[in-house]
């Protein structure tokens, strides 16, 4: 049994830490608030604008790069909260370079393989301050150690779920409230598996986002841009690498998979779609699930919250997964796999993507 003075200090953490993470959600929200209205003047002054276009569902031009509300809240609220480690150092520092990366393509269109390559070195920094992935947990038993493998499974990570939030960016309030809802499940398992920090961490991101929907949401008079959608998935990805760093288990990286599930299902679609119809991968087109949706005579706010809604599943999913064991996890695995299937196919998310032209 614990004595008294043991158990009293053990009460007096879990006490800080809660309060640290609901300060760090209260600054970060508060301030993303405050923030967007500047950032809206200065992305108009900087000349940050998404013009309308055939891919686009929005009519006018709208000031984008509103990523930097998130970034300075998120800032904000760390500092705030937090004793500031070397690892945590390294990932602020890395967040950084991805959204300096992020406001020069929102203001001057970088090509792609420009924006790969930054992607690389804002992933590369978390390799330099030791946030990697090192190991899997082995579902047989023991552990898979990456050993040379490490860095560039690190880096294909990071660079991976930039991407798939990048990608999503496509209705308002959609990759923001999606990152959200990612947020708040691996804040509810991090609390739960004792990864106090991450739990932090992830309450400062989510409270940024949070925020700035207050004017993102449909109808929106600001868009993240490349700046907010690179900075939430990068920080999604290394936050979790944090979290397998303290535990050798795959959890820490299992959970904002799937609570990331939609974006990520929707880029791999995408994907397959884009190489079985000969056209090539990079190449933007109007097939993603929420173009979909709309053609089915959904409206932009209707598409959101249904996305909500799937994510809000999803997220669920990873929380049950945390704490299932080996049979009941490739269970719940193999359900969602059975029900994404079957809804690609009868909304048709892999067919050529000209018949979603018409919404």
């Amino acid at each position: 049994m614990m004595s008294s003075g043991i158990l009293n200090e053990y009460v007096i953490k879990e006490v800080l830490y809660m309060q640290a993470y609901l300060v760090a959600f209260v600054v970060a929200l508060i301030a993303s608030v405050l923030l967007t209205p500047w950032v809206r003047q200065l992305a108009v002054k900087w000349g940050a604008m998404d013009a309308p276009d055939a891919r686009k569902v929005h009519t006018t031009p709208i000031p984008r790069m509103g990523g930097l509300a998130i970034y300075l809240a998120f800032m904000l609220a760390v500092v705030a909260s937090m004793h500031l480690t070397r690892e945590i150092v390294g990932l602020l520092i890395g967040g950084s370079v991805i959204l300096v990366v992020g406001i020069i393509d929102d203001i001057y269109q970088l090509p792609a393989k420009v924006k790969l390559f930054w992607q690389i070195v804002a992933a590369s920094v978390l390799v330099i301050f030791d946030i990697r992935i090192e190991w899997f947990t082995n579902p047989f038993g023991g552990y898979i150690y990456l050993e040379y493998f490490a860095i560039p499974i690190t880096i294909l990570w990071v660079i991976s779920l930039t991407n798939v939030v990048n990608l999503i960016d496509g209705l308002d309030g959609l990759a923001a409230g999606v990152s959200v809802i990612a947020a708040v499940t691996i804040i509810l398992v991090a609390l739960k598996q004792g990864f106090y920090p991450v739990a932090v961490l992830t309450a400062a991101l989510a409270g940024g986002a949070a925020g700035f929907m207050k004017y993102n949401f449909n109808p929106a008079t600001i868009f993240m841009g490349d700046t907010g959608s690179m900075f939430l998935g990068y920080m999604l990805a290394a936050i979790s690498m944090l979290g397998a760093v303290k535990s050798a288990a795959t959890i820490a990286l299992v959970v904002p998979g799937v609570a990331l599930g939609l974006p990520i299902m929707d880029t791999a679609f995408a994907i397959v779609r884009r190489y079985t119809n000969g056209q090539p991968i990079f190449k933007p087109d109007k097939g993603h699930l929420h173009h979909r949706l709309l053609a089915m005579g959904l409206s932009q706010k209707q598409t959101v919250l249904l996305m909500y809604v799937i994510s809000a599943g999803l997220g669920f999913s990873a929380i049950l997964l945390a704490d299932a064991s080996r049979t009941s996890a490739m269970v719940i695995i193999g359900v969602i796999i059975a029900v994404v299937f079957v809804g690609a196919r009868k909304i048709g998310i892999l067919h050529d993507a000209e018949s979603a032209e018409t919404h």
